[in-house]
């Protein structure tokens, strides 16, 4: 090596260094050299150093490499040096130190080859395809240029007989640059993953208290140097309303608040040493403001918290618009269920106590962990209101059949059965192919709940779990209180023989884990529910 600097001269001052001595130290030793000050004395945070490490069996090597590299900036950051002696001291700091942008590698040291084989190990075992790799070899006939070019993940080849001073910087500041492009583009492809991740999430959320809290929890995680994140929307007066928060709890500044407000105001973000404001823009409604605290932040911060505020923003939208789906669904088995009581008197009441019954089942049953593929939140959440449908078909059924006050004989048991599949159609037509709504459950309630369990009931002589689950529920449910209350062609049953008739008849009529489920139910909380 020259370029105005003999090697015994370098190498020779090299070891009056203070900042360790490579030469000195045991072969069998990791080294690395003394870390960089604390921070400058005014307080400001200082950029960490470049990571390079040096492994070769020659002391000297390391010690030369230091003089000639050791005052070197780059983009304003120092750099540091680790150094390794043999292939497996190599690994060790690999581990410890995930941050080392380049490695000056020889080939030759506790074997011919086991610079190469750490080569392959860093590129297929630890799977590393960041880190540059420079091979420095005094034995260039060991390992032919072309071949190991042509073998090797390596990102450049030099002989230490060629390798001058002024090329040794060149080549750590070229490795040093690459570093920083491929760990800028590896820092957004994983930041744009968070986003697509929090917006799948945000997505699946069914209520804005979740959609807000979800979108401030996702938002305080995104960039490395966040601690909190604020939702904030114009309160009266001119306030601010902060909706959600996450992270460290955080008062605002006059500052922070000004840039807030004004970011309401015109639509645009602001970005300061410690705070960043995006807006989130929806389209019928009024604009909110996501605010970060911490930093400072990094350029690359900015595009992917304005990237998850226009998410967020469809998904508002589009949360609105499934409330006002849910709600007008809502009002229409309210509405539907009005004309079934206005054709059969007791169904008012006996509606709402059947709901109560089937959300207590179906609850019962996920506390079991009953049927797990089933049940879930918006099982449990629907059942309920669904359950109000379950006979709807009356309207297709004469009064005088649906209002007699005898038993029916065998010709009017059958019209009175079509109440099953009447409701069944009129439900399925009106919820237009949506499988996860009320309607649709309605339906699956309305054409199965007079289903035995057997395979004895109507109107399709389905068996076991055949059946819908929540026709099985609300079948329980629905015998229950209609034996328990009076109608037209019968008195009330008292509750001791109604709870005989559900045990008599479970695993026949009923399914028995809906069975058990609803006696566990009525133990615990009464029949008064």
């Amino acid at each position: 090596m020259a370029d105005g600097c003999d090697k015994s001269e370098m190498a020779e001052k090299a070891r009056r260094e203070p900042a360790g001595d490579a030469a000195g130290d045991a072969p069998g030793d990791i080294l690395e050299f003394a870390a960089e000050a604390e921070g400058p004395a005014d307080g400001r945070r200082r950029n960490p150093p470049w990571l390079i490490l040096i492994v070769d069996d020659d002391h000297e090597v390391h010690a030369i490499t230091r003089v000639v590299l050791g005052e070197m900036m780059f983009e304003e950051r120092p750099v540091r040096f680790l150094s390794a002696y043999t292939a497996r001291q190599a690994r060790s700091l690999l581990i410890e130190h995930p941050g080392i942008a380049a490695i000056l590698l020889d080939v030759v040291m506790e074997t011919d080859d086991a610079g190469l084989k750490l080569v392959r190990h860093i590129r297929e075992e630890m799977g590393n395809r960041q880190i540059r790799i420079i091979l420095r070899t005094g034995q260039p006939g060991q390992a032919p240029e072309r071949e190991v070019i042509a073998a090797y993940d390596i990102n450049d080849y030099k002989a230490k007989s060629e390798l001058t001073a002024q090329k040794l910087y060149t080549a750590a500041v070229a490795a040093l640059r690459s570093y920083q492009h491929i760990a800028t583009i590896e820092r957004g492809r994983q930041g744009l993953e968070r986003v697509m991740e929090a917006a799948d999430h945000l997505a699946g959320l069914r209520s804005r208290p979740q959609f807000l809290a979800g979108l401030v929890g996702r938002a305080a995680a995104l960039p490395a140097d966040a601690h909190s994140a604020l939702l904030c929307g114009a309160g009266e007066g001119g306030r601010l309303a902060v909706l959600a928060e996450a992270g460290l709890p955080a008062e605002l500044s006059a500052e922070v608040a000004a840039d807030i407000l004004a970011a309401l105001a015109d639509g645009k973000p602001r970005w300061a040493a410690c705070h960043g404001v995006t807006v989130l823009h929806g389209r019928d409604a009024d604009p909110l403001a996501l605010c970060l605290l911490g930093g400072p932040f990094a350029e690359g911060d900015r595009p992917l918290v304005d990237l998850l505020c226009a998410k967020a923003a469809v998904g508002l939208d589009n949360l609105r618009l499934y409330e006002r789906l849910n709600q007008a669904q809502i009002a229409t088995v309210h509405a539907l269920g009005k004309l079934a009581e206005y054709k059969d008197e007791v169904t008012g009441d006996h509606v709402k106590r059947l709901g109560r019954w089937a959300t207590a089942i179906a609850r019962e049953l996920r506390a079991c962990n009953a049927f797990p593929g089933e049940l879930d939140d918006w099982f449990c959440d629907t059942i309920g209101l669904a359950s109000v449908l379950h006979d709807v078909g009356k309207v297709g059924i004469p009064d005088a059949i649906l209002r007699k006050p005898g038993r029916l004989d065998d010709a009017e048991m059958a019209v009175m059965r079509d109440h099953a599949s009447i409701g069944g159609s009129i439900l399925r037509d009106a919820c237009g192919g949506d499988r996860r709504g009320y309607l649709s459950m309605g339906a699956e309630i309305a054409e199965s709940h007079h289903e035995k369990f057997d395979g004895s009931g109507y109107p399709q002589r389905l068996a076991g779990d055949a059946i819908p689950l929540a026709g099985r529920i609300v079948a329980v449910a629905d015998v229950f209180d209609a034996l328990l209350h009076r109608r037209p062609y019968k008195k009330a049953w008292d509750i001791a023989e109604v709870l005989d008739l559900l045990r008599a008849e479970s695993g026949s009529h009923f399914d028995p884990r809906v069975v058990d489920a609803f006696l566990a139910v009525l133990e615990r909380d009464g029949a008064g529910i």
